[in-house]
């Protein structure tokens, strides 16, 4: 949906809306619907007696319908649109004698009685279509929004200097990202997997620090068992034995099977990647604080490491730091069609566009009333 799509239909239905409201304000809401009211009570009265006060039916029943008949009129109000009709329909209810004739005779009277509700019916009608068309409206409003925020994303790296010197970021970057995780393989494939996991668990207190936490079940097993203090690849290569084979291996196979074996998955991709910085970096506020973070975090298990660590945080710092940020974000995410289409001015033309868009959709929204 375009622009001149949802800001059209906006106002032509509020446009219908108006016009409808007035076709009602013409007779009166109030009148409207007590009409209606009486329509439908009317065809249930019918429902409910035809089959027994036609013909040679139940005689009691016949007494008592033209009794609630003449009750019904006499109840109506006097303004009522179209009182006349039910006036006549109750004359002609009023026979000695009634039949199927009759019956349909009335409900047609009643249906072109109903008639003259069109106009309610007709802007309760054009209410939903208003009502659908504003929130359609509001979704092309979300919709244009987020392609907005997309067109200024690329014109910012578009103004990014693809010629910078990235290698200054990047080397020691890499240095540190290779030299934590080859630390951490080797905890992992080496620390007892108790050990391993008690780490894990304590990188809660660091939520710049994202690793997913042990389960329960398997904290309690490595505490719990001797196979605890078994490494995690040991681990793993035993939840893939036999119970007969495990047996001889642990004392309770069941129970490593139970809390091993179902937590395969958890333990193979427990890798450093929480503690990498990766290409491109982040913001340097961000970097600096989950720097701060890891350094606690990697001392634990990889000291030797922290240094590298170090060297990253003091990247944060220097007054180039952002546009050598921008210039890698740039490179890593620019498809060749989108610096082509920065090149040839379109994503300018495209973000113009875009932005008149969401004006119109702004002031029309603001315009035209909510939905009452």
């Amino acid at each position: 949906m375009t622009d001149a799509d949802a800001v059209t239909r906006l106002r032509r239905a509020d446009a219908d809306r108006r016009a409808a409201r007035e076709r009602v304000d013409a007779v009166g809401e109030d009148a409207l619907r007590a009409l209606q009211t009486a329509c439908e009570e009317l065809r249930a009265l019918l429902t409910e007696y035809e089959g027994r006060a036609t013909g040679d039916g139940d005689f009691a029943a016949f007494i008592e319908f033209q009794d609630r008949i003449a009750h019904f009129t006499n109840d109506l109000d006097e303004e009522l649109p179209e009182r006349t009709v039910f006036e006549e329909i109750d004359e002609r209810l009023q026979q000695r004698r009634l039949t199927e004739d009759d019956f349909a005779a009335v409900r047609e009277r009643i249906d072109a009685a109903a008639e003259t509700v069109d106009p309610l019916v007709e802007w309760e009608d054009a209410r939903e279509r208003y009502g659908e068309a504003r929130r359609a409206a509001r979704r092309r409003l979300d919709t244009v929004g987020d392609q907005i925020d997309d067109r200024e994303r690329l014109v910012e790296l578009g103004e990014a200097d693809l010629d910078a010197p990235t290698e200054r970021l990047r080397e020691p970057i890499e240095r540190y990202d290779e030299a934590v995780t080859d630390a951490f393989d080797a905890f992992r494939s080496n620390a007892s997997a108790r050990e391993v996991l008690d780490f894990v668990e304590t990188t809660a207190l660091y939520p710049l620090v994202p690793f997913r936490e042990p389960p329960e079940d398997l904290l309690a097993y490595v505490h719990g068992h001797e196979a605890g203090t078994e490494p995690i690849p040991q681990l793993l290569a035993y939840a893939a034995y036999s119970r007969s084979k495990l047996d001889h291996y642990v004392a309770d196979a069941d129970a490593l099977k139970r809390s091993v074996a179902t937590r395969q998955t958890y333990l193979e991709r427990l890798d450093a990647d929480p503690l990498t910085v990766g290409w491109p970096p982040p913001a340097a506020d961000t970097l600096r604080w989950q720097c701060n973070e890891r350094i606690s975090v990697v001392a634990r298990f990889a000291p030797d490491v922290v240094s590298d660590l170090r060297a990253v945080r003091a990247l944060t710092r220097r007054s180039d730091y952002d546009r050598l940020r921008d210039s890698a974000v740039a490179r890593e995410r620019l498809t060749d069609a989108e610096r082509e289409r920065l090149r040839t001015g379109a994503v300018a033309d495209e973000l113009a566009d875009l932005r008149a868009e969401r004006d119109a959709l702004r002031d029309a929204l603001d315009e035209l009333s909510p939905l009452a």
